[in-house]
Protein backbone atom coordinates (compact mmCIF):
# COMPACT_ATOMS: atom_id res chain seq x y z
CA UNK A 1 0.00 0.00 0.00
CA UNK A 2 1.43 3.40 -1.00
CA UNK A 3 2.09 6.32 1.31
CA UNK A 4 -1.03 8.18 0.22
CA UNK A 5 -3.22 5.18 1.02
CA UNK A 6 -1.47 4.69 4.34
CA UNK A 7 -1.90 8.36 5.20
CA UNK A 8 -5.57 8.27 4.20
CA UNK A 9 -6.24 5.25 6.39
CA UNK A 10 -4.38 6.85 9.32
CA UNK A 11 -6.34 10.08 8.92
CA UNK A 12 -9.62 8.19 8.87
CA UNK A 13 -8.57 6.37 12.04
CA UNK A 14 -7.64 9.66 13.71
CA UNK A 15 -11.03 11.13 12.85
CA UNK A 16 -12.69 8.10 14.40
CA UNK A 17 -10.52 7.99 17.52
CA UNK A 18 -10.29 11.67 18.45
CA UNK A 19 -12.90 13.05 20.81
CA UNK A 20 -12.15 16.46 19.33
CA UNK A 21 -12.18 17.60 15.72
CA UNK A 22 -9.86 16.91 12.79
CA UNK A 23 -9.39 19.27 9.84
CA UNK A 24 -7.52 18.55 6.62
CA UNK A 25 -7.26 20.64 3.42
CA UNK A 26 -10.64 20.74 1.70
CA UNK A 27 -12.61 20.21 4.92
CA UNK A 28 -15.22 22.73 5.96
CA UNK A 29 -13.66 24.73 8.76
CA UNK A 30 -10.06 24.07 7.71
CA UNK A 31 -9.31 27.68 6.75
CA UNK A 32 -10.83 29.02 9.96
CA UNK A 33 -8.89 26.47 12.01
CA UNK A 34 -5.55 27.52 10.47
CA UNK A 35 -6.07 31.28 10.86
CA UNK A 36 -3.94 33.12 13.42
CA UNK A 37 -4.00 36.74 14.57
CA UNK A 38 -1.07 37.73 12.33
CA UNK A 39 -2.46 38.05 8.81
CA UNK A 40 1.09 37.91 7.42
CA UNK A 41 1.14 34.20 8.35
CA UNK A 42 -0.57 32.01 5.75
CA UNK A 43 0.42 28.35 6.23
CA UNK A 44 -1.31 25.15 5.22
CA UNK A 45 -0.87 22.31 7.70
CA UNK A 46 -1.45 18.75 6.54
CA UNK A 47 -3.75 18.03 9.50
CA UNK A 48 -5.14 20.06 12.40
CA UNK A 49 -6.16 18.00 15.43
CA UNK A 50 -8.29 20.09 17.78
CA UNK A 51 -7.94 18.02 20.91
CA UNK A 52 -10.61 17.69 23.57
CA UNK A 53 -8.39 16.22 26.30
CA UNK A 54 -4.92 14.88 27.02
CA UNK A 55 -5.80 11.46 25.59
CA UNK A 56 -6.49 13.22 22.29
CA UNK A 57 -3.06 14.84 22.43
CA UNK A 58 -1.45 11.41 22.85
CA UNK A 59 -3.45 10.03 19.92
CA UNK A 60 -2.53 12.99 17.74
CA UNK A 61 1.19 12.71 18.48
CA UNK A 62 1.13 8.99 17.68
CA UNK A 63 -0.59 9.78 14.39
CA UNK A 64 2.04 12.38 13.55
CA UNK A 65 4.94 10.10 14.41
CA UNK A 66 3.49 7.20 12.41
CA UNK A 67 3.41 9.44 9.33
CA UNK A 68 6.71 11.17 10.14
CA UNK A 69 5.06 14.57 10.33
CA UNK A 70 6.58 17.60 12.00
CA UNK A 71 4.36 18.76 14.85
CA UNK A 72 3.32 22.32 15.68
CA UNK A 73 1.45 23.17 18.87
CA UNK A 74 -1.28 25.78 19.09
CA UNK A 75 -2.17 27.25 22.45
CA UNK A 76 -2.91 30.97 22.33
CA UNK A 77 -1.52 31.19 18.78
CA UNK A 78 -0.08 34.59 19.62
CA UNK A 79 3.55 34.12 18.51
CA UNK A 80 4.23 36.74 15.86
CA UNK A 81 6.23 34.22 13.79
CA UNK A 82 3.17 32.00 13.48
CA UNK A 83 4.81 29.03 15.19
CA UNK A 84 1.36 27.60 15.95
CA UNK A 85 1.29 26.46 12.31
CA UNK A 86 3.58 24.69 9.88
CA UNK A 87 3.20 23.99 6.18
CA UNK A 88 2.61 20.26 5.71
CA UNK A 89 2.76 19.68 9.47
CA UNK A 90 0.41 18.25 12.06
CA UNK A 91 -1.00 21.00 14.29
CA UNK A 92 -1.99 19.87 17.77
CA UNK A 93 -4.60 22.49 18.64
CA UNK A 94 -5.17 22.85 22.40
CA UNK A 95 -7.78 25.61 22.33
CA UNK A 96 -10.46 23.37 23.83
CA UNK A 97 -8.23 22.69 26.86
CA UNK A 98 -8.76 26.01 28.65
CA UNK A 99 -9.67 25.00 32.18
CA UNK A 100 -8.10 26.83 35.13
CA UNK A 101 -8.56 25.45 38.65
CA UNK A 102 -7.43 27.69 41.50
CA UNK A 103 -6.64 26.40 44.98
CA UNK A 104 -6.85 29.61 47.02
CA UNK A 105 -5.65 27.97 50.25
CA UNK A 106 -2.41 26.95 48.49
CA UNK A 107 -2.27 30.02 46.20
CA UNK A 108 -1.78 27.79 43.15
CA UNK A 109 -3.51 27.28 39.82
CA UNK A 110 -3.76 24.19 37.61
CA UNK A 111 -3.84 25.58 34.06
CA UNK A 112 -4.66 23.50 30.99
CA UNK A 113 -2.42 23.80 27.94
CA UNK A 114 -4.77 25.90 25.81
CA UNK A 115 -5.71 28.45 28.46
CA UNK A 116 -4.96 32.10 27.81
CA UNK A 117 -3.74 34.74 30.23
CA UNK A 118 -7.27 36.12 30.31
CA UNK A 119 -8.56 32.73 31.49
CA UNK A 120 -5.92 32.62 34.24
CA UNK A 121 -6.37 36.24 35.33
CA UNK A 122 -10.13 35.91 35.67
CA UNK A 123 -9.95 32.64 37.61
CA UNK A 124 -7.24 33.84 40.00
CA UNK A 125 -8.79 37.28 40.44
CA UNK A 126 -11.91 35.80 42.05
CA UNK A 127 -9.72 35.02 45.07
CA UNK A 128 -7.61 38.18 45.12
CA UNK A 129 -4.71 36.31 43.52
CA UNK A 130 -2.71 36.90 40.35
CA UNK A 131 0.10 35.63 38.19
CA UNK A 132 2.69 38.01 36.75
CA UNK A 133 0.82 37.67 33.48
CA UNK A 134 1.61 39.23 30.14
CA UNK A 135 0.67 42.22 28.02
CA UNK A 136 -2.24 40.86 25.97
CA UNK A 137 -5.17 38.76 27.17
CA UNK A 138 -5.09 36.30 24.25
CA UNK A 139 -1.55 35.08 24.93
CA UNK A 140 -1.38 31.36 25.77
CA UNK A 141 -0.27 30.67 29.33
CA UNK A 142 1.90 27.66 28.45
CA UNK A 143 3.87 29.35 25.68
CA UNK A 144 4.26 32.52 27.72
CA UNK A 145 5.41 30.88 30.95
CA UNK A 146 7.63 28.15 29.49
CA UNK A 147 9.17 30.66 27.09
CA UNK A 148 10.16 32.95 29.96
CA UNK A 149 7.86 35.79 28.92
CA UNK A 150 7.83 39.18 30.59
CA UNK A 151 4.65 40.63 32.06
CA UNK A 152 2.87 43.41 33.90
CA UNK A 153 3.79 42.35 37.44
CA UNK A 154 7.38 41.26 36.86
CA UNK A 155 8.78 44.14 38.90
CA UNK A 156 6.51 43.27 41.81
CA UNK A 157 6.64 39.47 41.78
CA UNK A 158 9.19 38.37 39.19
CA UNK A 159 8.33 36.71 35.86
CA UNK A 160 5.70 33.98 35.84
CA UNK A 161 8.30 31.31 34.99
CA UNK A 162 9.66 31.74 38.53
CA UNK A 163 6.30 30.51 39.83
CA UNK A 164 6.29 27.30 37.79
CA UNK A 165 5.66 24.34 40.11
CA UNK A 166 4.98 21.53 37.66
CA UNK A 167 4.34 20.68 34.01
CA UNK A 168 2.45 17.78 32.45
CA UNK A 169 3.87 16.93 29.02
CA UNK A 170 3.21 14.64 26.11
CA UNK A 171 6.62 13.87 24.64
CA UNK A 172 7.66 13.13 21.07
CA UNK A 173 7.22 9.42 21.88
CA UNK A 174 3.58 10.09 22.84
CA UNK A 175 4.41 9.40 26.48
CA UNK A 176 2.89 11.35 29.35
CA UNK A 177 5.55 12.82 31.62
CA UNK A 178 5.44 15.11 34.63
CA UNK A 179 8.25 17.52 35.46
CA UNK A 180 8.73 19.26 38.80
CA UNK A 181 11.47 19.94 41.31
CA UNK A 182 11.16 16.28 42.41
CA UNK A 183 10.23 14.56 39.14
CA UNK A 184 12.52 14.83 36.14
CA UNK A 185 14.26 17.88 37.62
CA UNK A 186 16.57 18.42 34.63
CA UNK A 187 13.57 18.60 32.31
CA UNK A 188 11.89 20.92 34.80
CA UNK A 189 14.90 23.24 34.68
CA UNK A 190 14.86 23.23 30.86
CA UNK A 191 11.18 24.18 30.82
CA UNK A 192 12.05 27.43 32.59
CA UNK A 193 12.67 29.24 29.32
CA UNK A 194 13.16 26.38 26.87
CA UNK A 195 9.52 26.57 25.80
CA UNK A 196 7.88 23.89 23.68
CA UNK A 197 11.07 22.14 22.64
CA UNK A 198 10.60 19.09 24.86
CA UNK A 199 6.96 18.15 24.43
CA UNK A 200 3.39 19.41 24.44
CA UNK A 201 2.44 21.00 27.75
CA UNK A 202 -1.07 19.81 28.51
CA UNK A 203 -1.14 21.40 31.97
CA UNK A 204 0.92 23.68 34.22
CA UNK A 205 0.83 24.21 37.96
CA UNK A 206 1.66 27.79 38.90
CA UNK A 207 2.14 29.60 42.17
CA UNK A 208 0.04 32.75 42.55
CA UNK A 209 0.51 36.01 44.43
CA UNK A 210 -1.86 37.95 46.67
CA UNK A 211 -3.09 41.02 44.78
CA UNK A 212 -5.96 42.55 46.79
CA UNK A 213 -5.69 45.85 44.85
CA UNK A 214 -4.40 46.86 41.43
CA UNK A 215 -4.31 50.39 40.05
CA UNK A 216 -3.37 51.99 36.78
CA UNK A 217 -2.51 55.48 35.59
CA UNK A 218 -2.66 56.48 31.95
CA UNK A 219 -1.35 59.82 30.67
CA UNK A 220 -1.62 60.68 26.96
CA UNK A 221 0.25 63.60 25.39
CA UNK A 222 1.03 65.07 21.98
CA UNK A 223 4.32 64.09 20.28
CA UNK A 224 5.97 67.42 21.13
CA UNK A 225 5.76 66.49 24.82
CA UNK A 226 6.83 62.88 24.35
CA UNK A 227 10.45 63.33 25.40
CA UNK A 228 9.40 64.92 28.69
CA UNK A 229 6.89 62.12 29.32
CA UNK A 230 9.50 59.40 28.74
CA UNK A 231 11.99 61.08 31.06
CA UNK A 232 9.38 61.62 33.76
CA UNK A 233 8.27 58.00 33.53
CA UNK A 234 11.89 56.87 33.82
CA UNK A 235 12.26 58.83 37.06
CA UNK A 236 9.00 57.49 38.47
CA UNK A 237 10.27 53.95 37.95
CA UNK A 238 13.76 54.73 39.25
CA UNK A 239 12.50 56.28 42.49
CA UNK A 240 9.34 54.23 42.99
CA UNK A 241 8.82 50.84 44.63
CA UNK A 242 9.00 47.49 42.88
CA UNK A 243 5.21 47.44 42.88
CA UNK A 244 5.31 50.14 40.17
CA UNK A 245 5.79 49.11 36.55
CA UNK A 246 4.48 49.71 33.08
CA UNK A 247 5.68 51.26 29.85
CA UNK A 248 5.74 54.32 27.64
CA UNK A 249 4.24 53.83 24.17
CA UNK A 250 4.27 55.82 20.99
CA UNK A 251 1.25 54.84 18.90
CA UNK A 252 -0.80 56.14 16.02
CA UNK A 253 -3.65 56.59 18.46
CA UNK A 254 -5.58 53.34 18.15
CA UNK A 255 -8.22 53.71 20.90
CA UNK A 256 -7.83 51.50 23.95
CA UNK A 257 -10.56 51.02 26.56
CA UNK A 258 -9.22 54.03 28.48
CA UNK A 259 -8.25 56.18 25.46
CA UNK A 260 -10.84 58.70 24.19
CA UNK A 261 -12.23 58.28 20.70
CA UNK A 262 -11.16 61.82 19.73
CA UNK A 263 -7.53 60.61 19.75
CA UNK A 264 -8.19 57.84 17.25
CA UNK A 265 -5.71 57.94 14.39
CA UNK A 266 -3.55 60.65 15.97
CA UNK A 267 0.06 59.98 16.96
CA UNK A 268 0.40 60.13 20.74
CA UNK A 269 2.70 59.13 23.56
CA UNK A 270 1.06 57.22 26.38
CA UNK A 271 2.55 56.49 29.79
CA UNK A 272 0.96 53.44 31.37
CA UNK A 273 1.92 53.20 35.03
CA UNK A 274 0.80 50.01 36.76
CA UNK A 275 0.79 49.61 40.53
CA UNK A 276 0.29 46.48 42.61
CA UNK A 277 -1.56 48.44 45.26
CA UNK A 278 -4.31 50.95 45.89
CA UNK A 279 -5.20 54.22 44.15
CA UNK A 280 -3.75 56.52 46.81
CA UNK A 281 -0.24 55.17 46.32
CA UNK A 282 -0.72 55.17 42.55
CA UNK A 283 -1.73 58.83 42.39
CA UNK A 284 1.28 59.81 44.46
CA UNK A 285 3.56 57.96 42.05
CA UNK A 286 1.81 59.32 38.97
CA UNK A 287 1.91 62.98 40.07
CA UNK A 288 4.98 63.90 37.94
CA UNK A 289 3.30 62.41 34.86
CA UNK A 290 0.00 64.16 35.48
CA UNK A 291 1.82 67.48 35.94
CA UNK A 292 2.98 67.46 32.31
CA UNK A 293 0.89 68.92 29.46
CA UNK A 294 -1.39 66.11 28.28
CA UNK A 295 -4.52 65.33 26.31
CA UNK A 296 -6.14 62.68 28.48
CA UNK A 297 -5.53 60.89 31.74
CA UNK A 298 -6.86 58.27 34.08
CA UNK A 299 -5.65 57.22 37.52
CA UNK A 300 -7.49 54.78 39.71
CA UNK A 301 -8.27 51.18 40.63
CA UNK A 302 -8.85 48.69 37.83
CA UNK A 303 -9.60 44.95 38.09
CA UNK A 304 -6.32 43.29 37.15
CA UNK A 305 -8.02 40.85 34.78
CA UNK A 306 -9.57 43.75 32.87
CA UNK A 307 -6.62 46.15 32.94
CA UNK A 308 -5.42 47.21 29.48
CA UNK A 309 -1.73 47.47 28.81
CA UNK A 310 -1.48 48.52 25.19
CA UNK A 311 -4.12 48.93 22.50
CA UNK A 312 -5.39 45.76 20.88
CA UNK A 313 -4.90 45.76 17.12
CA UNK A 314 -7.98 45.12 14.98
CA UNK A 315 -8.13 41.63 13.43
CA UNK A 316 -6.87 40.98 9.92
CA UNK A 317 -3.71 43.07 10.14
CA UNK A 318 -0.11 42.09 9.48
CA UNK A 319 2.43 42.12 12.33
CA UNK A 320 6.19 42.15 12.71
CA UNK A 321 7.83 42.61 16.13
CA UNK A 322 11.16 42.44 17.83
CA UNK A 323 12.78 43.49 21.11
CA UNK A 324 16.08 44.42 22.71
CA UNK A 325 17.05 44.46 26.37
CA UNK A 326 18.74 47.67 27.49
CA UNK A 327 21.51 48.38 29.97
CA UNK A 328 20.01 51.73 30.98
CA UNK A 329 17.80 54.55 29.72
CA UNK A 330 20.00 57.69 29.50
CA UNK A 331 18.84 60.92 27.88
CA UNK A 332 20.70 60.07 24.66
CA UNK A 333 18.68 56.88 24.32
CA UNK A 334 15.44 58.74 25.07
CA UNK A 335 16.26 61.02 22.14
CA UNK A 336 16.99 58.02 19.90
CA UNK A 337 13.70 56.40 20.94
CA UNK A 338 11.69 59.54 20.15
CA UNK A 339 13.42 60.01 16.79
CA UNK A 340 12.65 56.44 15.74
CA UNK A 341 9.08 56.82 17.03
CA UNK A 342 8.50 59.69 14.61
CA UNK A 343 9.22 57.26 11.77
CA UNK A 344 6.67 54.64 12.83
CA UNK A 345 4.75 53.42 9.75
CA UNK A 346 1.77 55.76 9.90
CA UNK A 347 -1.92 55.06 10.47
CA UNK A 348 -1.50 51.33 10.90
CA UNK A 349 -1.78 50.82 14.65
CA UNK A 350 1.98 50.35 14.93
CA UNK A 351 3.52 51.05 18.31
CA UNK A 352 6.91 51.55 19.87
CA UNK A 353 7.39 50.72 23.54
CA UNK A 354 9.86 51.24 26.35
CA UNK A 355 9.00 48.68 29.03
CA UNK A 356 10.15 49.02 32.64
CA UNK A 357 11.92 45.96 33.98
CA UNK A 358 14.06 45.25 37.05
CA UNK A 359 12.69 45.07 40.58
CA UNK A 360 11.83 41.56 41.72
CA UNK A 361 12.22 40.37 38.14
CA UNK A 362 15.99 40.73 38.43
CA UNK A 363 16.19 38.95 41.78
CA UNK A 364 15.12 35.42 40.87
CA UNK A 365 17.19 32.28 40.21
CA UNK A 366 20.26 33.16 38.16
CA UNK A 367 20.78 29.72 36.62
CA UNK A 368 17.54 29.51 34.63
CA UNK A 369 17.60 29.86 30.82
CA UNK A 370 15.92 33.28 30.99
CA UNK A 371 18.76 35.61 30.03
CA UNK A 372 16.72 38.82 29.82
CA UNK A 373 15.65 39.03 33.44
CA UNK A 374 18.41 41.41 34.62
CA UNK A 375 17.77 44.16 32.05
CA UNK A 376 16.28 47.32 33.63
CA UNK A 377 14.51 48.35 30.40
CA UNK A 378 13.29 46.73 27.22
CA UNK A 379 12.50 48.30 23.86
CA UNK A 380 9.78 46.67 21.76
CA UNK A 381 9.08 47.92 18.21
CA UNK A 382 5.81 46.54 16.82
CA UNK A 383 4.91 47.21 13.20
CA UNK A 384 1.25 46.59 12.37
CA UNK A 385 -0.09 47.24 8.87
CA UNK A 386 -2.71 46.12 6.35
CA UNK A 387 -1.25 46.19 2.84
CA UNK A 388 1.20 43.40 1.86
CA UNK A 389 2.97 45.98 -0.30
CA UNK A 390 4.19 47.58 2.95
CA UNK A 391 5.81 44.38 4.27
CA UNK A 392 9.40 45.46 3.68
CA UNK A 393 8.83 49.02 4.88
CA UNK A 394 7.39 47.77 8.14
CA UNK A 395 10.12 45.17 8.68
CA UNK A 396 12.80 47.76 7.89
CA UNK A 397 11.43 50.07 10.57
CA UNK A 398 11.66 47.26 13.14
CA UNK A 399 15.21 46.43 12.07
CA UNK A 400 16.12 50.10 12.28
CA UNK A 401 14.74 50.36 15.81
CA UNK A 402 16.92 47.44 16.91
CA UNK A 403 19.96 48.96 15.26
CA UNK A 404 19.33 52.37 16.85
CA UNK A 405 19.60 51.00 20.39
CA UNK A 406 22.72 48.96 19.65
CA UNK A 407 25.04 50.95 21.95
CA UNK A 408 22.76 50.29 24.92
CA UNK A 409 21.63 46.70 24.43
CA UNK A 410 22.62 43.96 26.84
CA UNK A 411 22.69 41.24 24.17
CA UNK A 412 19.93 39.27 25.88
CA UNK A 413 16.46 39.00 24.41
CA UNK A 414 12.98 37.95 25.54
CA UNK A 415 12.12 35.21 23.05
CA UNK A 416 8.35 35.60 23.44
CA UNK A 417 8.60 39.14 22.03
CA UNK A 418 10.42 38.39 18.77
CA UNK A 419 9.84 36.50 15.55
CA UNK A 420 12.07 34.00 13.79
CA UNK A 421 15.42 35.80 13.96
CA UNK A 422 17.81 32.85 13.75
CA UNK A 423 19.76 30.57 16.11
CA UNK A 424 22.04 33.30 17.46
CA UNK A 425 19.06 35.18 18.84
CA UNK A 426 17.72 31.97 20.37
CA UNK A 427 21.04 31.51 22.16
CA UNK A 428 20.88 35.13 23.29
CA UNK A 429 17.48 34.47 24.80
CA UNK A 430 18.46 31.28 26.58
CA UNK A 431 21.94 32.35 27.61
CA UNK A 432 25.02 31.04 25.85
CA UNK A 433 26.11 29.00 28.85
CA UNK A 434 22.82 27.10 28.88
CA UNK A 435 22.78 26.04 25.24
CA UNK A 436 24.65 22.74 25.56
CA UNK A 437 22.76 21.71 28.68
CA UNK A 438 19.43 22.42 26.97
CA UNK A 439 20.51 20.53 23.85
CA UNK A 440 21.22 17.47 25.98
CA UNK A 441 17.75 17.64 27.51
CA UNK A 442 16.32 18.03 24.02
CA UNK A 443 18.18 14.91 22.89
CA UNK A 444 16.63 12.95 25.74
CA UNK A 445 13.03 13.95 25.02
CA UNK A 446 12.94 14.90 21.32
CA UNK A 447 16.03 13.51 19.58
CA UNK A 448 14.43 13.88 16.12
CA UNK A 449 13.50 17.54 16.70
CA UNK A 450 9.84 16.82 16.04
CA UNK A 451 8.89 19.94 18.01
CA UNK A 452 10.76 22.53 15.96
CA UNK A 453 8.12 25.23 15.47
CA UNK A 454 9.48 27.38 18.30
CA UNK A 455 12.67 29.19 19.27
CA UNK A 456 14.35 25.93 18.42
CA UNK A 457 16.93 24.05 20.44
CA UNK A 458 18.59 21.43 18.28
CA UNK A 459 19.42 18.15 20.02
CA UNK A 460 23.15 17.49 20.31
Amino acid sequence: MGFRSTAGAALAALRADLAGDVFAPGDAGYDAARAVFNAAVDRRPAVIARCADTADVVRAVRFGRDLDLRIAVRGGGHAVAGTALGDGALVVDLRRLRGVTVRPEAATAHVEGGATLSDLDRAAGRYGLASSGGYAPGIGVAGFVLGGGTGRLDRAFGPAVDDLLGVELVTADAERVRASADENPELFWALHGGGGNFGIATALTLGLHALPEFSLALVVCRPEHGRDLVRAFREVIATGPDEAGGAVLYTTGTPAPLLPERLAGRPVYTALLTYAGGPRGLRRLAAPLLALPHEADFAGPVPYAAAPFWPAAPPGLRHHWSAECLTDLPDDLVDVFCARARRVPAATGSRFLLVARGGAGAAGPADLPVAHRHAPWLVHPCAIWADPADDERAAAWVRGARADVGPWRTGAVCLTLIGDEGPERVRAGLGAGNTLRLAKVKRGYDPDNVFRFNPNIRPV
